[in-house]
């Protein structure tokens, strides 16, 4: 069976709402541009702009330890350079999360929208080139909709696919094959991307992107009908290419 993509996503800020994209142009060793380019860091933070290095997701604000921050929708206008954040109960603000002074703004924002959730004196932080990624790597991550599928028949409930914040969705191959791939090559038109290990999962999935409850627990679901807690897979790119829903995966060496 062909391997198609189903759909693509980016996180602009960590922990916050997808945004679908109607193409990606990849670049090697990079993120999809602006994916999870911003982040709230916790007062605890030790994340450092001048020497800007990977830190643990519990030192920023995300769903797996502040499950409230689902209830905060985001969007991002690259082209005006804008961020749109909108609170629980409506309140909403549009500011650059590129200059110092946006940023400043953002963070009040976000404190005062979810003070539960806030420890220390939090900062909302960009720096060029960074990606607040859960992996230590820039990367892309896939999974496979028979995957979904196969959980949601071993639950017995559907699971949306957001739950699991992936950048891409396929469809085509055989439920878990995904995980077997570490270490091969993925070719996606023009794009390379080298498969570098599975994702295992998290409290963060047990939110329900679209009622924004806890409903569910697929790391249990996984372990339970399983025997393990990883659903999809982390690549890095090595070619750059323009991807899109719709294109062929091809499994290569």
């Amino acid at each position: 069976m062909t391997m198609l993509v189903d759909s693509l996503f980016r996180y602009p800020v960590k922990g916050l709402t997808a945004e679908p994209l109607k193409a990606a142009d990849l670049e090697a060793g990079r993120a999809i541009a602006w994916d999870r380019a911003f982040a709230l860091a916790q007062g605890d933070c030790g994340f450092d702009p001048a020497a800007p290095a990977w830190r643990p997701k519990a030192e920023f604000l995300c769903l797996a330890r502040d499950p409230e921050a689902v209830r905060l929708d985001c969007r991002f206008d690259d082209a005006a350079g804008l961020l749109t954040l909108i609170a629980p109960d409506g309140a909403a603000i549009d500011a650059s999360p590129l200059t110092e002074a946006g940023r400043s703004q953002l963070g009040t924002f976000i404190a005062a929208a979810l003070p539960g959730s806030m420890r220390g004196t939090p900062r909302f932080r960009h720096v060029s080139g960074h990606s607040f990624s859960d992996h230590r790597n820039q990367v892309i991550s896939l999974i496979g909709l028979a995957s979904l599928r196969a959980l949601e028949a071993a639950a017995g409930a559907q699971r949306h696919p957001l739950r699991f914040r992936a950048n891409l969705y396929f469809d085509g191959a055989e439920p878990w094959a995904e995980l077997g791939w570490v270490g091969r090559t993925l070719a996606i038109g023009d794009a390379r991307l080298r498969v570098t290990a599975r994702i295992d999962r998290c409290a963060a999935t047990s939110i329900n992107p679209e009622t924004r409850a806890r409903d569910a627990n697929p790391v249990k679901d996984l372990m339970t009908h399983f025997g393990h807690v990883d659903c999809g897979i982390y690549a890095e790119v090595l070619a750059p290419g323009r991807i899109a829903p719709g294109d062929t995966i091809i499994l290569l060496s």
